[in-house]
Parts: C-alpha cells; sequence; structure tokens
C-alpha cells in the first residue's frame, strides 16, 4: 500500500469515527430485553417470571427457561427483532424464565444440588401448581441444560419434555479449547485464590482467550457500524450483554469443572447429589437436543452423545448451522428456530 493509499484510509477511518460521535450522541440508552414479563415467584437472588401473552396459548404444557449461570438470560431476549422468547411466544407457548441474579459472597457456598434440587426444583413446582399440572417442559440453555437433563434424571415424574440447546454432555472430548484447558486447571486453588466467588471478569477473559481474533473482529464491525445508527445499537446491545457476567458460586463452579469437566462423571453415571446418584437412563421424556455446527464453546462432539444415554425411544438432535450464540441471535433463527421448537412441543402436548 503506497502512502496516497494509506492517508486515504486513515482519512476514510477518521470520517467514520467522527460520524460514529455524532450517531453516539443520538442514542438515548441501549436498551435489551424488554419483552414484557411479570414477577410471580423469587427466592434468594432468583427471580422467576413468566411472559405476558394477549392471547391465551396454544401449547397447553407451560414451559420453564434454564438458562446457564455464565452472562445472563437477556441474549434470549435482545431485541425486539432478535427475541428467542418473543418467537416462542409468537409460536404459542406459554413461557417461564428462571433469572439467577447475582452470586454475592454469601452465595459463594452454594453447591449444584442447591440450584438443581434447590431452586430449579422450586420453580418446577410453582409452574406446576400455578397451571394445576403434573408436569411441564423444560426448555434450558447451555450449562443450564446440563442442569436441567440432572434434573429431569432425579424428577422425571415432574417433567413431561425437555428441549436442550448446546448443551455439553460428554465432558471427554477435546475438540474446544475450553475442554482441553479444564482437564489440567488446579480449580480449587483458582476459586481459593478468588475467595470462593469466581468473577464474571475473569470467566469473559477466558472465553475471549478461546478466540482471540475476536477483539480484532469486534473492532472492525464497530468501525463498520459507526455511520449506521441501527447497526451501531445492535452492535452495542450484544456488547452490554457479555459485559453482564454475573461472579460464580465457587462451590458450584468447582464441582461443575471437577465432577464434570475433569472427571465426566455424568455420562458415567458416578455423579451424586445429595448421595443420590444421577442415572440418565431415567430420561424417559421426549427430548429435543439442539446443537450448533460451529460452536466453539460447546463442540457438537459434546451434545451429541446424548441420545446414547438417555432412556428414551423418543429423542431427536437438531443441528443448526452456526455458533453457539448464533443459535439464538442469528437471523435464520428468528424464522426457524422457534417454530421447529413449537411444532415439536405440539406434537407431544
Amino acid at each position: 500500500m503506497n502512502n496516497i493509499n494509506i492517508l486515504q484510509e486513515l482519512s476514510s477511518n477518521t470520517s467514520k469515527i467522527l460520524k460514529g460521535f455524532e450517531t453516539l450522541n443520538d442514542v438515548n440508552e441501549i436498551d435489551i430485553a424488554k419483552t414484557p414479563k411479570t414477577l410471580v415467584y423469587s427466592e434468594d437472588k432468583l427471580k422467576l417470571y413468566r411472559y405476558n401473552r394477549d392471547t391465551k396459548a396454544t401449547i397447553k404444557t407451560p414451559v420453564l427457561i434454564v438458562y446457564a449461570l455464565v452472562n445472563t438470560y437477556q441474549m434470549l431476549d435482545l431485541q425486539p427483532d432478535r427475541s428467542y422468547v418473543k418467537n416462542l411466544l409468537d409460536a404459542g407457548l406459554d413461557v417461564y424464565l428462571i433469572d439467577w441474579g447475582y452470586a454475592t459472597k454469601i452465595d459463594k457456598y452454594l453447591s449444584m444440588d442447591d440450584y438443581i434440587n434447590g431452586y430449579i426444583n422450586n420453580c418446577v413446582d410453582f409452574v406446576r401448581e400455578e397451571n394445576k399440572v403434573d408436569k411441564i417442559n423444560l426448555l434450558s440453555v447451555c450449562q443450564g441444560g446440563t442442569f436441567s437433563l440432572i434434573y429431569s434424571a432425579l424428577h422425571p415424574e415432574k417433567i413431561k419434555n425437555i428441549v436442550t440447546h448446546v448443551t455439553p454432555v460428554d465432558f471427554s472430548v477435546t475438540d474446544g479449547l475450553l475442554f482441553k484447558w479444564s482437564k489440567d486447571i488446579d480449580f480449587k486453588s483458582l476459586v481459593n485464590g478468588f475467595d470462593g466467588l469466581v468473577p464474571g471478569t475473569f470467566l469473559n477473559d477466558g472465553f475471549e482467550m478461546l478466540k482471540p481474533m475476536m477483539k480484532f473482529h469486534k473492532s472492525s464491525g464497530l468501525l463498520n457500524s459507526f455511520e449506521d445508527k441501527t447497526k451501531l445499537v445492535n452492535f452495542l446491545r450484544m456488547e452490554k450483554w457479555i459485559a453482564d457476567s454475573p461472579d460464580q458460586a465457587g462451590e458450584c463452579f468447582l464441582q461443575f469443572m471437577i465432577d464434570l469437566y475433569q472427571q465426566n462423571k455424568l455420562i458415567k453415571g458416578e455423579l451424586e447429589l445429595e448421595h443420590k446418584k444421577v442415572n440418565l437412563k431415567n430420561i424417559t421424556m421426549p427430548v429435543l437436543n439442539i446443537y450448533a455446527s460451529e460452536d466453539h464453546l460447546v463442540p457438537p462432539s459434546s451434545t451429541i452423545p446424548l441420545k446414547e444415554y438417555v432412556g428414551t425411544k423418543d429423542y431427536e438432535a437438531y443441528r443448526f448451522e452456526g455458533g453457539h450464540i448464533g443459535v439464538f441471535v442469528g437471523s435464520r433463527t428468528q424464522r426457524e428456530l422457534a417454530p421447529k421448537v413449537a411444532n415439536w412441543l405440539k406434537g407431544r402436548d
């Protein structure tokens, strides 16, 4: 590139940046998760919401969304035209959702049992009682999917159908860097070093290291978005969600990383919660297992084996072309995934 081209490039970028400042001045607030909902139950930091409907749900069995403890559920409702929750509502579902809140020092001894047999079970019972049904549907995401499978294996009498999204099951795989690195990390020392509460910022830094060029691509994307207010606001919404990372209760984090990532106890049938072994063969209800073809956080090789370990004969694996987050916010998702889930549940209602 000669000097003239360099000067032209610098001039163009400077113009974009100046235009970006003008555009930012027109942005009042970056709103996310604005689909109307009502708080129906709370316990400690947890809040259970029921999304408002203008019409009666066409699928009678209510669905409870169980998100991961990492980041927040708001990615499922990023903006009106990219809202998985809104699409599920439009498809006829009665949707409840767990907001885990933000752990503090007082929560550092919360275990997997507290989250699964405690919080999730209490929310399931609330939804069952409010709707006067014996069983409800679980729709879960990533770590929340692993929690939901464990819960369903322990309490199969309360769950009608399970839909998992990008959920790790076989933790012995080495396709993803997260799975490779976790095998050799001293998690006890790590948790102790943080005095029992693992910072969300620490985890975010780790996730960024999995794809080190991501920041460069983000910077390029931001520069190209400066002149378009809609694109810029969309970019800022995603960044706001990424930056909003709750701290993790050390006891639960430790058990999840050691018992699952390092020792793969779930599919070995060795995982115990309150002295009761988790047997995935107890999952005899229908399962829809959705995985992402280009997922760098939870590779398909960790998700697909679920079929071999559950006890149900009504099992479907659904391949979604895209990455871990693209499953929920991509343009294809808005027209494809929610109708797929709704039709699958409707056929088993």
